[in-house]
């Protein structure tokens, strides 16, 4: 006997009213912007068979599929509303749940799966609600652009924002041997980049740099982690413990060892050790001359041979790399041994096959100078050459300077721009900037950064908190420009609060305050030759117009281009 009061009168309705619709199942499935989403739907194809199937959005009608966006034939796919849409289940067992690429929030909301199983009323019913929300940004794929010996410029492309805009993108980097937690961070609020340059880094040392990308829903995972090393440079630091000793009349002993390990810059190569002779009754030194050894020991040395007895002799020492020779390690001068009467000298001098011997000028740098000899007038001579060559070459203008601007400074990040200037007789083929301490001079110029021709805005990440002077150079094929005008910008630590931090000037104005600190001119040596080449041309000026007036026909005058002349008489002296 059925009872029709309580539950089992609900159930006998429930199991009525699946009988007449179908039954129809429901689920919540929840994702970000920017993946791929499955809603599942399956039956039993081993008891059915193949059967057609159906997906819409909204939910399931008593036929069909409304807003249909996929439909299959049990076998195959035979119509679709986009290609984001794909079945990509084993059909032949039943599995026809839809995937959807890359959803976006308008994705939002409900799909119904209709499976056509044969009978009256027999048809599957499944209905899914998709929620799509703003996610973090996908991460960010960095490369490697041009390293130097102390900087790097990197590049990527904007990732997918997660459905809401990149705000920031931010920069690690450190050396390869510590750890992530020792980086230095560089946060760049500006979306549209997709390069910056990172400077003030050590020379032949190996660095990582890895990004993120942050939205206002949070960061996005790291970046793959880019491993680079930059480019050798000369040694900072000179040889150390370097030692002076007599062993004869004509040979004194020298020795050292390498720089400190984080001034090598590199891999030391050889040394330059150079020496001259003092000449004590002329109280002067003779020329350098220069020996190259190879670097093999910790501990280096090497004897110089055939000197002079009884004679003192300055000795320097430097270390050199690929990329050029570092400071000189010098000691004080060192005497050579009194001679010893009746013993022979050797005349010959020992080859060393680790020894190169050159003859220096009286610089500490190589030369090649041509020789001047008496020829005949229809002789040329070198000098006639480089004459002409170099008044040829300097016929041609170089470009003008860029302006530069300063657009943004924040904590240690420095965005700048230029305008470039007239171009000269040749098209500009790149730039290049420089910059270096405020308290420094340019010849110690700490960073080189380089640019191509079409690029008009850069932007810098400094990594060492201090105050830097910068100007910039346009290059051609004819030469490079004079230095643009300089900006003074102070860096501060990521976080920190900076105010009056950049002051623009002039390249002339820093000139003139120069030389205005080192020497002040007196006046009178400046008024006295203005007032005596004021004499000279007044007193000139008088004696044309008196010879003028004695001149007989017209004194109507005219400026050509040839100078100055009058009409009915003789042409004036040409100024």
């Amino acid at each position: 006997m059925i009872s029709l009061r309580g539950k089992p009168f609900a159930l006998c309705c429930n199991f009525l009213f699946c009988l007449l619709t179908g039954c129809v199942s429901g689920e919540t499935i929840i994702t970000t912007v920017g993946t791929d989403v499955t809603l599942r739907c399956t039956y039993d194809a081993r008891y059915y068979g193949k059967l057609a199937v159906c997906w819409g959005r909204g939910s399931v009608p008593n036929r069909g599929c409304a807003n249909q966006v996929i439909k299959s034939d049990g076998t195959s796919v035979t119509s679709r509303l986009s290609e984001r849409y794909l079945l990509l289940g084993n059909l032949g067992e039943g599995d026809v749940s839809l995937t959807i690429r890359q959803v976006e929030e308008s994705d939002s909301g409900t799909y119904g799966c209709r499976v056509d199983i044969p009978g009256w009323f027999n048809d599957q019913k499944q209905e899914l609600t998709l929620t799509v929300k703003a996610g973090r940004p996908f991460p960010v794929t960095v490369k490697a652009g041009e390293v130097n010996q102390r900087t790097i410029t990197v590049r990527w492309n904007p990732p997918f924002d997660g459905g809401v805009p990149i705000t920031d993108f931010i920069i690690d980097l450190k050396n390869k041997q510590e750890p992530w937690d020792s980086a230095v961070r560089s946060t760049l609020s500006h979306a549209q980049l997709i390069r910056a340059t990172l400077v003030d880094l050590h020379p032949a040392k190996t660095y990582n740099v890895r990004m993120f990308a942050v939205n206002s829903v949070g960061m996005s995972e790291s970046s793959n982690v880019l491993t680079f090393t930059t480019k050798e440079a000369a040694p900072e630091g000179p040889p150390l413990d370097m030692r002076l000793e007599a062993l004869s009349s004509d040979t004194i002993r020298v020795t050292w060892k390498p720089p400190r390990a984080d001034l090598t810059n590199g891999i030391l190569l050889s040394y330059k050790v150079t020496y001259r002779e003092y000449d004590a009754d002329a109280r002067k030194f003779k020329g350098w001359q220069a020996i190259i050894k190879k670097a093999m020991h910790e501990v280096e040395s090497h004897i110089l041979r055939n000197l002079k007895p009884s004679t003192e002799y300055a000795v320097l020492v430097q270390a050199m790399t690929n990329a050029g020779i570092g400071p000189a390690s010098s000691a004080p001068l060192c005497s050579t041994l009194d001679e010893i009467h009746g013993t022979t000298t050797a005349a010959a001098t020992t080859d060393f096959p680790s020894t190169t011997t050159l003859v220096w000028d009286t610089g500490l740098t190589f030369k090649t100078l041509p020789r001047i000899r008496t020829t005949s007038a229809t002789e040329t001579t070198f000098a006639d050459i480089w004459w002409e060559q170099t008044t040829t070459r300097t016929s041609s203008v170089p470009p003008d300077p860029p302006v530069v601007e300063l657009q943004e400074l924040t904590d240690n990040i420095i965005s700048l721009s230029w305008s470039p200037g007239f171009e000269g007789d040749g098209p500009i083929t790149g730039y290049f900037l420089e910059y270096k301490a405020v308290n420094a001079s340019w010849e110690y110029t700490k960073t080189v950064v380089d640019f191509g021709p079409d690029q008009t805005e850069a932007t810098i990440i400094e990594i060492t908190p201090s105050t830097y002077n910068l100007r910039m150079f346009a290059m051609s094929s004819l030469g490079i420009s004079k230095a643009s005008n300089v900006l003074t910008v102070t860096i501060g630590e990521p976080g920190q609060q900076i105010n009056d931090t950049v002051s623009p000037v002039s390249a002339d104005s820093q000139t003139a305050v120069t030389e205005d600190d080192g020497h002040g001119a007196h006046p009178a040596a400046i008024i006295v030759p203005v007032v005596l080449v004021v004499l000279i041309g007044a007193m000139a000026t008088a004696w044309q117009l008196r010879r003028i007036k004695r001149k007989k026909g017209s004194l109507s005058m005219l400026l050509n281009d040839r100078g100055l002349r009058y009409k009915g008489s003789e042409s004036l002296q040409e100024f």
